[in-house]
């Protein structure tokens, strides 16, 4: 599945505490720090800004991904 070229940190941010359990927990600048206890700790940060680069959404994906052990592509179809 292609990635979206045009999906913002917010719409990100939105969808991962939606979809996957994340919470924010604070923001430095414009960023914005998620955390997750399922299935175990985690901690990501995610740029608020109105476009992410494509390296940056495929990285968060995949740590995403990673932690919750399913498919980058699952995580993908949660956007």
């Amino acid at each position: 599945m292609n990635l979206p070229r045009d999906l913002s940190g917010e719409q990100l941010i939105r969808a991962l505490c939606r979809r996957w359990d994340y919470r924010r927990t604070g923001q430095v600048g414009s960023h914005v720090v998620l955390e997750t206890d399922t299935p175990s700790h985690q901690r990501i940060v995610v740029p608020a800004h109105k476009i992410l680069r494509v390296g940056t959404l495929n990285a968060i994906l995949r740590s995403v991904a990673t932690h919750k052990s399913v498919s980058k592509d699952d995580v993908l179809k949660a956007l």
